[in-house]
């Protein structure tokens, strides 16, 4: 939603090249999309390790680019958009875990909260972007103002991380009382790298 304003007022874009940048995310999110989904697949046990690995490169990503006063380089930038591609794909693993995590009578409401619970996060912070811009710079759009007025998505970020933190240690904890043990991922790299790569016998 504010993806154009921000590169056009606060980086310096042309109408065009913001356009070219929009369809770059797009495009970053249909590759991630299946390799996200296939690592979930064959690794179910790590879902969060991905989750929380998206989150903390998003925050850094955006937090380099708020730093350098704008306009930001063109390379950070494109890295930004990639990276915020990054976290559609990313959200669709919260349904993966309301379908795991809950009986089959209630997966429907589970997924439904899921669905609301992004939904309520992204439009709070479109709206919290939208007032403070008009604090900052009412009137117009200036780069000043969205640096300001990005920091809010700190709050939502902040939330989500403890949010995935504490909800990874309640299901381990359900897990562990059915017999289902995590090992840490520590222990899986050790085992891998012990064992021993079996090869093909000449055809």
């Amino acid at each position: 939603m504010w993806g154009v304003p921000y590169l056009v007022a606060g980086q310096g874009f042309s109408t065009g090249a913001a356009s070219a940048m929009l369809t770059l995310l797009v495009v970053a999110g249909i590759v991630a999309g299946p390799l996200f989904g296939e690592f979930t697949a064959r690794h179910p046990l790590r879902r969060s390790w991905l989750v929380l690995t998206v989150l903390a490169t998003t925050v850094g990503v955006w937090t380099a680019v708020l730093a350098v006063p704008p306009p930001a380089p063109r390379w950070l930038l494109v890295l930004l958009v990639i990276v915020l591609a990054l976290g559609g794909p990313t959200s669709m693993i919260g349904f993966d875990y309301a379908r795991t995590f809950n009986p089959g009578h209630r997966q429907g409401t589970a997924v439904g909260i899921v669905n609301m619970a992004g939904f309520a996060a992204t439009l709070s912070v479109s709206l919290a972007v939208g007032v403070v811009l008009g604090l900052a710079g009412p009137g117009d759009y200036t780069p000043e103002a969205f640096r300001v007025a990005w920091a809010v998505q700190y709050v939502v970020w902040v939330v989500g991380f403890v949010g995935v933190l504490v909800a990874r240690r309640r299901a381990r904890r359900k897990m562990a009382a059915e017999g289902v043990v995590v090992p840490s991922l520590r222990a899986v790299l050790t085992a891998r790298r012990a064992t021993p790569v079996r090869k093909r016998a000449p055809r």
